[in-house]
């Protein structure tokens, strides 16, 4: 499975998803950092990549759109935590995500 991880997220969450065997790459590794929502939406359709993200406009955007082409979004609620925290919160759970997106869940909400 790919995942693009985005913008307010560290590259290390990008790291150790590919550490567990999925395809990850962080915003900033494909020079994304700064782009809009919508490029971020737009090269993720392209990559047919999962976005993770702790930004609601994704929630919005997937609303709008709608539909099995769109792609899916995990949303990490996690407030303002370590990233020591965010790993060890969000990899445990990893499996569960998965298996609910190749289920066809296209919206996740991860408290």
């Amino acid at each position: 499975m790919k995942f693009l991880v985005d913008a307010q997220l560290p590259p290390a969450l990008a790291r150790a998803i590919t550490g567990e065997g999925h395809d990850a790459i962080h915003v900033c590794d494909i020079e994304l950092t700064s782009a809009s929502d919508h490029a971020v939406w737009e090269e993720a359709t392209r990559l047919e990549a999962v976005i993770v993200t702790k930004d609601e406009d994704f929630v919005t955007i997937s609303r709008s759109r709608g539909g099995d082409s769109t792609p899916a979004v995990v949303w990490l609620r996690a407030g303002n935590c370590s990233k020591k925290a965010l790993l060890e919160g969000f990899l445990p759970i990893l499996p569960t995500v998965v298996h609910m997106l190749a289920a066809g869940e296209r919206f996740i909400e991860v408290r």
